[in-house]
């Protein structure tokens, strides 16, 4: 399988903040445990690339990095064992380092113009970022009329609580949040707490495409 088919397998990414790279192993377990191997590592933190590796080292969870920027923090991400990369905008060398390295790429893209540029980088997948503040649904939906063989991956404002929302549009690859993997739980070492929201997450989502 590849790695997009992966995320659409899963149909939830958790967006992962570590502030210590020696949570990482036990984070990734603790999504493991709760149904969800795959996480989004984002490189708001100096923590991230050691903990890109850690959590991809244990072979059961797709790992990928976020908040990626620049072509510098693609290499050292795909260096640390990310298999897909997420950046909040569209970036042309980023695009293009990622198809280098090939690995998938999944940049912002939230207006018509964005997608149209994604689509000449030979792209069909994007992130819809943020999300929440940028039309959520509705403008997903809008968007669909135009770019029919696109799929979006929503981040940004999504939680419980409009999650149907998003999963309900046939072109919403997967959806990204962190909800079920909160920071403060993080550093409290709360990995049952972590296990036990992220189940929770899943069986909502299972829940809410049961009759897709």
């Amino acid at each position: 399988m590849d790695t997009l088919s992966a995320l659409r397998a899963a149909r939830l990414v958790p967006v992962v903040v570590l502030d210590d790279a020696a949570d990482a192993d036990a984070l990734a377990g603790a999504l493991v445990a709760g149904g969800l191997p795959v996480a989004e590592v984002t490189f708001r933190t100096a923590a991230a690339e050691d903990s890109i590796r850690a959590m991809a080292g244990r072979g059961d969870i797709l790992v990928g990095a976020g908040t990626v920027r620049t072509v510098e923090q693609v290499d050292k991400a795909v260096a640390a064992g990310a298999s897909y990369i997420v950046s909040p905008g569209l970036s042309r060398a980023v695009v293009e380092r990622c198809q280098e390295h090939g690995v998938l790429a999944l940049p912002g893209a939230v207006t018509a113009t964005e997608v149209q540029a994604a689509l000449e980088l030979g792209l069909t997948t994007v992130k819809f970022f943020p999300a929440g503040t940028s039309g959520g649904a509705p403008a997903i939906k809008a968007l669909t009329a135009p770019f029919g063989h696109v799929s979006f991956v929503p981040t940004g404002g999504v939680g419980p609580k409009n999650l149907g929302d998003y999963l309900a549009i046939p072109t919403v690859a997967a959806v990204g949040g962190s909800w079920m993997c909160p920071r403060d739980l993080v550093t409290a070492g709360d990995f049952a707490g972590i296990t036990a929201l992220t189940a929770e997450a899943v069986a909502l989502a299972a829940s809410l495409t049961a009759g897709a």
